[in-house]
């Protein structure tokens, strides 16, 4: 099976379901015209394609190794990584003032799920690198950002995120990291990271860590953590490397999948001289490093899609390639692919269209984001920041879900041979269960949501959305295809509105018992929107399908998805509203004594 990017899927989503031409209209984004655009994905299926993919399984096989203290990358990705900076997909959506192409975002996030289906091992390091661009684009000194960002955005270089500590965990507060400043305005590092993807590597000559610690007489928690940029390499006054940091890498993880990705236990100031420099405003650094995060979190949701995709296309290769048995209500003379079983067909269709809502999911997470940026109008700009906001840990949950649940139903198409290393599809299940895991796990993104996003500006955005919703299901007319959407679609806002009103309500007297809901509420919120966009999706194709030169097969299954999730996988999640409002009592009603019999 040959890795092909989903081209009319992503086009389709763009022009009809998440409003890109919103974006166009800008002058910022004028020369993004929809010939520029679709020449832009098309090239990046290319590049994915013909140059990641092939690596995919070597990689796997090979992995990243520590040899004398520096990090080999498996056979070719020195290479591809090179064909990548070459080609500019480094600077696709970066700032024209540092070298960057300045396209939408949502055309990078697009790249992003092509690269993560090819190879995600290898897609990992630009990722961290140009989440690194947006936190120094926000937050540092013009100086640093003048020093760094033109090698940072053309991916000469590459950037990582330190984070996690061994006694900390998801607990950032807790933190041990020193920083002292220095009488030059730099500070000194001493600490020890772990769990930092693509920390070392052979792909590009210089690494530049965006490192949390702690000053001296910082406050307690994450009210005391501050940001700083630790260089690999040190840059001399003409731009040019300089001396090495003191800092190194202790060890590579051996992990159960992204084997190509070296995931390091980092040392910083083994010898006392560690240097770094301040980004943002001391013991700001959360605030600094969220930039980061939430750019992250999005890229991870489409890490997550990008394993659906493959995972749905290995499935789909097999399913008609594979000769076994006879499909129950016919009589043919000989055995049939098992594609013609009815349970392999749910499968199928339970994997193409919970991919394509998150996707949908994530695009117009991205859309909004551009818009929070660029739109003209100062309260669209606010409606759109806080839109997106409220997708981001609907993105990342969702979408790193769908990624794990489809990749293990690629695994059971397969039978037997998905147990089978050879047949590629166990890797994508291996690969994609870190996704729910880092960038802050999807218990942390559900409670987040139910924490702080349906609060943030009193409700307002959560409530305009459900509106938009409802408004969107009363211009659908009562029968057909269309009207069975509506019904289903319906059944499922009234829930999401019920466990919403009940969150709201109990926020301000038992937030145990709102956390003890917020996993099924973050699912009930995720797949309702994201059956309103397929189901955008499908009457903007009925619109399309009376045109002359409609492209009818693409076109219907548009309609047909829409339907089987709406009516197949939407009635499940609307039956969450129970244990969303049934509370924290049962999940606190054994001790750990009797939960150990």
């Amino acid at each position: 099976m040959t890795y092909s990017a989903p081209l009319r899927e992503m086009q389709f989503l763009l022009d009809h379901v998440v409003g890109m031409s919103d974006l166009t209209a800008l002058d910022r984004y004028s020369e993004a015209t929809p010939d520029l655009v679709a020449a832009i994905l098309g090239e990046a299926g290319k590049f994915t394609a013909e140059v990641l993919a092939p690596l995919r399984r070597t990689g796997d096989l090979q992995g990243s190794k520590l040899v004398n203290g520096t990090v080999e990358t498996p056979a070719g990705f020195k290479e591809a990584y090179a064909q990548y900076v070459d080609g500019g997909w480094n600077a696709l959506s970066a700032d024209p003032e540092y070298g960057g192409q300045g396209m939408p975002f949502i055309l990078s996030c697009a790249f992003m799920e092509m690269i993560t289906s090819a190879n995600m091992a290898f897609g990992l390091c630009p990722m961290l690198g140009q989440g690194a661009v947006e936190a120094l684009l926000a937050h540092a000194v013009p100086d640093l950002q003048d020093r760094y960002l033109p090698n940072l955005v053309s991916g000469k270089w590459t950037g990582t995120m330190n984070l996690t500590e061994p006694q900390a965990g998801s607990d950032v507060g807790a933190l041990r990291t020193k920083a002292d400043r220095q009488a030059d305005g730099s500070y000194l590092i001493q600490g020890q990271k772990i769990f930092i993807t693509w920390g070392d590597h052979d792909v590009a000559e210089n690494v530049l860590h965006l490192v949390l610690a702690r000053l001296p007489d910082a406050p307690q928690g994450t009210k005391g953590i501050s940001l700083f940029l630790v260089p690999k390499f040190m840059i001399n006054d003409d731009g040019s490397l300089g001396a090495r940091n003191d800092l190194r890498v202790v060890s590579l993880e051996h992990k159960l999948g992204i084997h190509a990705s070296p995931t390091c236990v980092m040392a910083f100031g083994d010898n006392g001289g560690c240097v770094g420099y301040l980004i943002g405003e001391e013991n700001k650094g959360m605030s600094c490093m969220f930039t980061m995060m939430n750019h992250a979190r999005l890229n991870v949701g489409l890490q997550g899609i990008g394993c659906a995709e493959l995972a749905y296309q290995q499935a789909y290769a097999y399913a008609r390639d594979r000769v076994q048995g006879v499909p129950m209500g016919t009589e043919p003379a000989d055995r049939a692919p098992i594609f013609e079983h009815a349970d392999v067909r749910r499968m199928l269709l339970t994997m193409k269209a919970s991919t394509e809502a998150a996707r949908a999911i994530a695009f117009l997470n991205a859309n909004a984001m551009d818009l929070a940026h660029n739109a003209t109008d100062k309260e669209d700009r606010w409606w759109n920041q806080g839109l997106a906001d409220l997708l981001t840990p609907l993105s990342k949950g969702y979408g790193t879900d769908i990624g794990v649940e489809n990749a293990s139903l690629a695994v059971q198409v397969h039978g037997g041979m998905g147990f089978i290393e050879e047949t590629g599809v166990a890797q994508t299940l291996r690969d994609a269960r870190i996704t729910p895991i880092y960038e802050g796990t999807n218990g942390i993104q559900a409670l987040d949501l139910v924490g702080r996003k349906l609060a943030q500006d009193g409700g307002e955005h959560w409530q305009a959305l459900f509106r938009r919703i409802e408004g969107f299901l009363n211009s659908l007319p009562t029968d057909g295809d269309l009207g069975a959407i509506r019904t289903d679609l319906g059944d499922a806002l009234v829930a999401l509105r019920q466990a919403t009103a009940w969150i709201m309500a109990e926020r301000a007297q038992n937030m145990r018992a709102v956390a003890a809901g917020a996993t099924p509420y973050l699912r009930l919120f995720s797949m309702t929107v994201g059956g309103y966009l397929l189901a955008v999706g499908a009457k903007a194709a009925f619109a399309e399908l009376k045109t002359p030169d409609a492209d009818r097969e693409f076109l219907q299954s548009r309609v047909v998805l829409a339907r089987f999730f709406a009516e197949q996988l939407l009635p499940p999640a609307s039956a969450l509203m129970g244990p969303i409002t049934r509370g924290d009592g049962l999940l606190f009603a054994l001790s750990p004594d009797q939960l150990a019999v």
